[in-house]
């Protein structure tokens, strides 16, 4: 009943049937492809206790719920009939190149991603086993675990066709039978002919044959070939016959045409995207160690590191073992370790709680609740968990540690790191870099990661003044009249989550902005929409006037100030035209935020009624 409601309100939440054009998932998120992502409730969305946080990336519109993904899916597509949702739909709104790679690339690796993981792991055990001398090669064990663990890894052409095909807008059946076709035994016959000197043709044209087993884009390409054909024979065929003369065509056509050139192109191609990411790999290791190490957190957020699935893939598949896997997994122990500096140094019961399960989820590679539900929001741990993880993938930079089976950087990556030679320095440096991720993350978000420590003892309670036993205070009055609602509460995510600063917010009831420290105009936008100021203590107060309001180009704006110009509380900083933004549609909440609050001890809001211009509003505690 749990999931059926949950299920339930993110079905309504994302607009309904009506708007959704295809779902899926991965470890943690709902992935919907909507046909128009403004009807979706995001801000309901995200106060639904059952959802982590609703990220827009990559063409798709993300549900992060954790690791009970699973049951709510099954639960949306049996009760909402989603399970035939075409993944072609023509209405969908349009999407830049870069967002539609990505979108096909998780579309294709999603459906299977868990089970590719779950075999690396059994291929890192026996490779283990082997070291440690409990397991013998020869033996029948060994054989029968290393087939169940090479087994889809050597037909994964065979997955990628089902997946692509779908994908695609094809029959994905049609595409698996190509790719079969590409993995078929008869073919290595013919590979070993043709090594032995024996050419071979297909009416006369030559054929080169390759080895296609374990390989990545030859399939893909020809999925996507097969579809077009498909889309083109299908309604020009008769109806009575059109099931089997689609087929037909398609694999009588794509077959041939995928050994003699699709298949020798993209086996070129993908030969030299793994020779490019081994030559830039190799101008050093260390630095792209460092760079994927604090990165890759931040392309996890946005659902960016799908676009690297393929080039970890294609390198296992040229070469045998990977370099960049290996690397992503002190990001991971990066953001576990801030998570359990949290854990260990908050009082708070609720966050504590989240902090525990969230580390728990981390090690094993599940990332997300992490993120976004304790080291995001309070952004000092979430940076200190990306520079844990460069440092530590710096050291297995360094050492060239490598992976010889796919995965997703968790605890598990330690034992697919051990080559069949036994462990050596790459290895060693696998667990060192680990524990530097770690153990930074969590001593540093420990000690400085948590600013509310410093003040709870003596925060004041709504609308009362801090005391004056702090050593010292800055104090920021309201640049205009209105009411004051807190910064969580805006319809904004930039602005409620605090990612630009603490402050508070005002729905202004004058076009007035005035200045509200003493100070000088560090950025007077081009637009007049929004006003930098930095006080002469140091504070940077940033006023955005309205949300979205950039895009009105000034429209309704008249800037009194320019940059560098010095200002005293209360001076003239702007006027606008309060009915016009309004009737152009704009919400004019207007968000006064402490952009540097990092700076400080912490930043409170003074007032969280009626303000009046030159009120007491926020007060910067150092």
């Amino acid at each position: 009943m749990q999931y059926q409601e949950l299920a339930d309100d993110i079905f309504a939440g994302v607009g309904g049937k009506e708007n959704i054009i295809s779902v899926m998932h991965c470890a943690t998120r709902l992935r919907f492809k909507l046909k128009n992502s403004q009807k979706a409730q995001t801000a309901a969305l995200k106060d639904n206790p059952g959802v982590i946080m609703v990220v827009e990336s990559g063409g798709q519109y993300q549900v992060v719920i954790g690791n009970q993904v699973a049951e709510v899916y099954r639960e949306i597509t049996s009760r909402h009939g989603l399970d035939n949702q075409s993944e072609a739909a023509d209405n969908a709104a349009p999407q830049g190149l870069f967002a539609r790679f990505i979108d096909l690339v998780s579309g294709i690796f999603t459906p299977f991603i868990g089970v590719m993981i779950a075999t690396g792991i059994i291929k890192g055990l026996l490779a283990l086993a082997l070291v440690l001398g409990v397991m013998s090669a020869d033996s029948g064990s060994y054989k029968v675990l290393f087939v169940a663990s090479d087994g889809l890894f050597y037909f994964l052409p065979i997955l990628l066709g089902y997946s692509a095909g779908k994908k695609f807008g094809g029959n994905p059946f049609v595409s698996m039978a190509i790719a079969a076709a590409l993995v078929h035994p008869m073919i290595l016959e013919v590979l070993q002919q043709q090594q032995q000197g024996n050419a071979l043709t297909f009416i006369g044209i030559p054929l080169e044959v390759l080895n296609y087993s374990s390989s990545v884009i030859p399939i893909i390409f020809a999925a996507w070939v097969s579809s077009l054909i498909e889309r083109w024979v299908h309604p020009r065929s008769p109806s009575a016959v059109r099931n089997f003369t689609t087929p037909l065509c398609c694999l009588l056509i794509t077959v041939p045409l995928t050994f003699l050139a699709i298949g020798p192109a993209a086996t070129w191609l993908s030969r030299m995207l793994a020779e490019g990411y081994l030559w830039i790999y190799s101008l050093s290791p260390m630095i792209a160690g460092a760079v994927m190490g604090a990165i890759w957190q931040v392309c996890v957020i946005f659902g960016l590191h799908w676009g690297l699935v393929p080039i970890m893939l294609n390198n296992l598949a040229n070469f045998g073992h990977d370099t960049l896997l290996p690397l992503l997994m002190p990001a991971v122990l990066g953001q576990a370790g801030a998570t359990l500096g949290i854990f260990l140094r908050t009082r708070e019961a609720k966050l504590k709680a989240m902090a525990g399960s969230a580390f728990t989820a981390s090690i094993f590679g599940i990332t997300e609740p992490a993120v976004y539900g304790v080291t995001l929001p309070r952004r000092r741990p979430f940076i200190f968990g990306c520079i844990g993880g460069a440092l530590g993938a710096a050291i297995l930079g360094f050492w060239h540690t490598t992976i010889y089976s796919f995965g997703f950087p968790s605890v598990f990556t330690f034992i697919q790191v051990v080559p069949n030679s036994g462990i050596d320095a790459s290895v060693l440096a696998a667990f060192a870099g680990a524990a530097v991720a770690l153990i930074f993350a969590c001593v540093s978000t420990y000690l400085f990661g948590l600013t509310e420590l410093a003040t709870e003892a003596v925060a004041p309670p709504a609308a009362v003044a801090p005391p004056t036993s702090l050593t010292r205070r800055e104090s920021v009055v309201s640049p205009m009249a209105g009411d004051v609602i807190p910064l969580d509460q805006v319809k904004d995510e930039t602005f409620a989550s605090g990612l630009l600063g603490k402050g508070a917010a005002i729905i202004p009831q004058r076009g007035r902005v005035v200045s509200p420290i003493d100070g000088v105009v560090s950025s007077m936008f081009r637009t007049g929409h929004a006003i930098g100021l930095t006080s002469a203590q140091g504070a940077e107060v940033l006023i955005h006037v309205g949300l979205d309001t950039v895009k009105l180009d000034g429209h309704y704006f008249s800037p009194k100030v320019v940059n560098d110009q010095p200002v005293k509380v209360g001076d003239l900083l702007l006027q606008f035209d309060l009915d016009a933004i309004k009737a152009a549609g704009f919400d004019l909440t207007t968000p006064v935020l402490v952009s540097n609050s990092d700076d400080f001890v912490d930043v409170l809001t003074l007032s969280r009624t009626a303000v009046s211009e030159g009120a007491p509003l926020l007060a910067v505690l150092k």
